[in-house]
């Protein structure tokens, strides 16, 4: 899209963890300069592994592994850890197909959703995936609250009997605390997220330490017994837990389920509020793809890393749920979160892993979250409200959507518990997984050419099974929370769909959409069409749609549901010109299409002249079985047309404002501003503007459509039509308008003769789409019916009583108007019987005059157009004919059918 303007195109996306220069990547020269502002250094250890399993560890692993396993039980619990793993298997397959199906740039998670599935589902779910971070960050730092209380809160029922006691507890302190350690968090991304980078490597290091601690722990630590001192009602209950050590009748005890109340939130437990807190030690698994920006490969280091870091964290959590169901029993687990404080040879080696897991975790959510949003601002895809975000510090630091992040988390912090969230926590992470699931199902559907992945163990099945198991999960979860969500997902995709940003990231919806429209193009075999099944299907050919918008919005009603085409002849000659200069025209058409809302194709070509131009525009415009069978021309006169865009409001100036268009960038969504479109097309034909279509060629191009069989249109005074342009509030169609048809051919003698050949059924079809349009549904449509009643042969009451059979037979509402037209052959035929009729200037003139006694408050008229002269020397007088006939009327389209398209079969 060379001529887009588009601020995506040049966007900045930060990474997770960047803060040190500007990290933000352009698509083309500004890669350079952005590489060494903010070179990659990261390798897969300490980008990707590294991350990943501090996330995958964070709270989880130390304060609620025992939670899990005392109401699940082992076996429940290692079921719900198969599910869970199972589930981000399947996603991670998804992630390492598209993260190695090209370059990945700052941004990870949302930059490889928005640019698989477009901005439209990539702006959705990018937000989701924020709130989805903002919550989890809310978790770790309630966890971490929960942990420091647990060795200095007043409350020695929730923790060990030792420790400094010296903090007040309850639900408002323990909001004080969080907030606390929030704005801890804050300051850090704000001065220097650069720290944390740094440090993770020391933080694994501690963490690992804590983990083998407890894992070595049962071999040295012997039985021991607990009193644990709970407040419920107002009361304090003793419960005594018993760790046993490693023992066969503790492990059998733990095998089954046991939910009971949870002692912290008062509610009772089951499968699945006890899987949502277990799901939330899953949502890491991205945090080696939010490095993206910083990792020197990451199409190789994030598959790796990610499958590594996953296998790792499973074998730990593996090792811990069969240690604390051999060890520790049931009372014991359900109500002590710190179980493996208690248990450790060294309670500090457990306490220091919680501080460095939790606090890492939490800084590493607010950090993601803030880049998240940055780059939705930079992105411009919510306009306004986030533009603030996208402002950064002179290291190139995201300062304000750090604040934003912050406010959203301490919204979060109001919960109280970590277990109130971890439900929305694991839906968000769910509905954002089933969404890159989604992307690479998409992908791999649509088949194009340039989906290569070099991570080949995936296929359209397991992106399928990993989509649907998410979602099933997450109604098992929570269907509150995971209906809300997802209408909260679908009213984000409305809004952007309405705002319809620019990118050029590719929509996946046009890939998907051509796999499918080939597919049934095949399908739609012409020989097996059937009169009951036709639909017009349109070819209008525009010279200056600055005179013919009326007519397009008329015939996009007039299509029911078919083909509509735009065709317009360029003049020139290929061989004369260095390039097609066609091409560049197709911008501008379709930004007209979109201006007037009209769904049509658009078919340009260029040719030495308006004949020629039409018969390849004839030939070859469509696909397949969907060809036009239907030439609609504007009528050939002398008058000088009106300039459309002088009239509608929606071409004036001005009109793009408050359009819901992206902040500085005014016009359509493709580059083609109002002052664009207005400029490309030119003025209207006035008194010295040469005409570029002579008579006889333009009764040429009725002729050579009549020889290809197809059916031909000629529109009369349709710039008479209220505008149906958008933003106007003119109305036509209403029960006071009429629609009048003449069956008849009003030119011939025998024009009473015939009321129901294939040409008059054609213009009653018409008629009768017309009249099922939205606009003219509460129009009446009037047929009208030649006769001669002053001769003695009365067989035209007979020839009416089988066309109002017809008519009933066809299902056509209509009312039958009988004109004696007796006077108006008479002239036709002259006082020489025997001489062939002459079209006489008087008996033209009358037959105007008899439409415009009958049709006169019609809103469109629909007349029988007759066969052009064989001889090019009469086409004067064959426009002439038409031009003295429609003289005045008003909206008027004159029909020469040739295509049987009425049936009374079922």
């Amino acid at each position: 899209m060379a001529c887009e303007r588009s601020p995506l195109l040049a966007h900045g996306i930060f990474s997770m963890v960047a803060d040190n220069g500007d990290s933000r990547r352009g698509s083309s020269a500004a890669g350079d300069s952005s590489s060494k502002a903010n070179p990659r250094t990261l390798n897969t250890f300490f980008g990707v592994i590294v991350p990943t399993i501090l996330s995958m560890f964070s709270i989880i692993i130390f304060l609620r592994t025992g939670f899990v396993i005392g109401h699940a039980g082992l076996l429940y619990g290692l079921l719900m850890l198969g599910v869970a793993y199972f589930i981000i298997s399947l996603t991670i397959l998804s992630i390492c197909a598209i993260s190695t199906n090209g370059a990945v740039q700052g941004g990870g998670a949302y930059f490889m959703i928005s640019r698989s599935l477009g901005p439209e589902f990539g702006g959705s779910i990018g937000l989701m995936f924020f709130l989805a971070k903002v919550c989890a960050c809310g978790v770790y730092v309630l966890g971490l609250v929960e942990a420091i209380l647990n060795i200095f809160g007043q409350d020695a029922a929730v923790g060990m009997a030792q420790g400094i006691r010296v903090l007040p507890q309850g639900y408002w302190f323990s909001v004080l605390y969080s907030s606390v350690l929030l704005l801890l968090c804050l300051v850090v991304c704000l001065v220097g997220a650069h720290i944390y980078a740094k440090a993770s490597f020391i933080t694994l290091i501690v963490v690992t330490v804590a983990v083998l601690s407890i894992l070595i722990s049962p071999l040295i630590v012997g039985p021991r017994h607990f009193n644990l001192t709970h407040m419920l009602d107002h009361n304090h209950t003793i419960i005594h837990g018993v760790y046993t050590g490693f023992n066969s009748s503790t492990l059998a005890n733990n095998l089954g389920p046991g939910y009971s109340l949870d002692y912290s939130t008062n509610k009772m437990m089951s499968f699945s509020a006890v899987f949502a807190v277990l799901f939330t030690s899953c949502t890491g698994i991205m945090a080696g793809a939010n490095m993206s920006g910083e990792l020197k490969n990451p199409s190789v280091a994030i598959p790796k890393g990610t499958i590594i870091a996953v296998l790792y964290a499973f074998v730990v959590y593996v090792l811990l749920f069969l240690l604390l169901s051999s060890t520790c029993d049931r009372l014991f687990l359900i109500n002590d979160y710190a179980v493996f404080q208690r248990i450790n040879i060294w309670p500090p080696f457990v306490i220091v892993g919680v501080y460095c897991a939790s606090l890492s975790a939490a800084m590493c959510s607010l950090i993601g979250a803030s880049r998240i949003l940055h780059a939705l601002a930079v992105d411009q895809l919510f306009g306004l409200p986030l533009a603030p975000a996208a402002i950064t510090s002179s290291s190139g630091n995201p300062w304000v959507s750090v604040l934003y992040t912050w406010v959203l988390v301490q919204c979060t912090l109001f919960a109280g518990q970590l277990n109130v969230i971890a439900e929305l926590v694991t839906v968000f992470y769910l509905l954002a997984y089933a969404a890159v699931d989604l992307a690479c199902l998409a992908l791999e559907w649509a088949s194009a050419p340039n989906f290569r992945p070099t991570f080949q163990l995936f296929s359209w099945h397991t992106c399928l099974l990993g989509m649907l198991s998410c979602l099933v999960m997450m109604f098992v979860i929570n269907a509150v929370y995971s209906s809300a969500s997802i209408v909260m997902l679908l009213l984000l995709l409305l809004f952007l769909h309405y705002r319809s940003p620019t990118s050029s990231w590719g929509y996946i919806s046009q890939a998907l959409i051509f796999h499918q429209v080939r597919k049934y193009l095949l399908m739609l075999d012409s020989r097996k069409d059937h009169v009951k099944f036709w639909r017009p299907q349109v070819l209008l050919m525009v010279s200056n749609p600055r005179s013919s918008c009326q007519l397009i919005s008329f015939v996009n009603q007039l299509k029911k549901g078919g083909l509509f085409i735009l065709g317009h002849v360029q003049l020139g000659d290929l061989d004369m010109l260095p390039t097609d200069p066609v091409q560049q025209h197709y911008n501008f058409w379709l930004s007209l299409v979109d201006k007037l809302d009209v769904k049509a194709f658009v078919d340009l070509t260029l040719s030495p002249s308006v004949r020629q131009g039409t018969q390849h525009l004839l030939r070859i415009t469509g696909l397949g079985g969907m060809k036009p069978n239907t030439l609609v021309l504007g009528f050939y006169d002398n008058c000088y047309p009106e300039d459309y865009f002088l009239q509608e409001a929606a071409f004036c100036e001005g009109a793009d404002k408050g359009s819901g268009s992206s902040a500085g960038f005014e016009g359509d969504h493709f580059g083609v501003d109002l002052p664009s479109l207005q400029a490309h097309f030119p003025p209207v034909r006035h008194t010295e503007s040469p005409r570029f279509l002579q008579p006889d060629e333009y009764v040429g191009i009725i002729s050579d459509a009549i020889k290809m069989g197809k059916n031909v249109c000629l529109a009369r005074y349709f710039f008479q039509l209220p505008p149906e342009g958008k933003g106007t509030s003119a109305k036509y169609g209403d029960s006071s308008d009429m629609i009048d048809v003449w069956p008849s051919n009003l030119l011939s003698a025998d024009g009473s003769g015939s009321f129901a050949d294939v040409c008059s059924l054609f213009l009653l079809q018409m008629a009768c789409i017309l009249n099922m349009a939205t606009r003219w549904r509460r129009a009446r449509v009037r047929i009208f019916l030649c006769v001669e009643a002053e001769s003695g042969d009365q067989g035209w009451l007979a020839k009416e009583e089988r066309f109002r059979e017809l008519l009933g037979k066809l299902r056509i509402r209509a009312t039958i108007k009988i004109v004696a037209w007796d006077r108006v052959v008479r002239l036709l035929r002259g006082t020489d019987s025997t001489a062939p009729p002459v079209a006489s200037e008087e008996f033209l003139s009358a037959v105007n005059s008899l439409l415009k006694e009958h049709s006169t408050s019609a809103a469109v008229r629909f007349l029988y157009l007759p066969r052009p002269p064989t001889n090019s020397g009469q086409s004067q007088q064959y426009l002439a004919q038409l031009d003295a006939v429609t003289q005045g009327l008003g909206p008027t389209l004159l029909i020469h059918g040739l295509t049987p398209v009425t049936c009374t079969e079922l």
